[in-house]
């Protein structure tokens, strides 16, 4: 999620970063999600973007949206906060 919150706000260059396509037409969820598209191959529904839209889309605004100078620090300590609650249905395990 932390590459996610990074390629959204610009952290990388935008020759080089992966594209994700917003979903502005949606009214639920948070402000930054993310289009979900219809994958035909296997190869594509396992590639990183497929994997992060719906886990990305089901994170809370008070989580992803950080507009402070030391934002990705303070996305970290919120993600790890809201996932350290057990809350939600998806679980980071590595």
């Amino acid at each position: 999620m932390i590459e996610v919150y990074k390629i959204i706000h610009d952290m990388y260059d935008r020759s080089v970063a992966l594209e994700l396509p917003r979903n502005v037409s949606s009214a639920s969820g948070n402000k930054y999600k993310l289009q979900n598209y219809s994958l035909h191959y296997n190869f594509q529904k396992l590639s990183f973007a497929a994997r992060v839209v719906n886990v990305w889309n089901s994170l809370p605004d008070h989580v992803v949206d950080v507009k402070i100078v030391n934002s990705l620090k303070q996305f970290e300590t919120r993600l790890d906060k809201f996932w350290g609650t057990g809350n939600q249905d998806v679980m980071f395990d590595h």
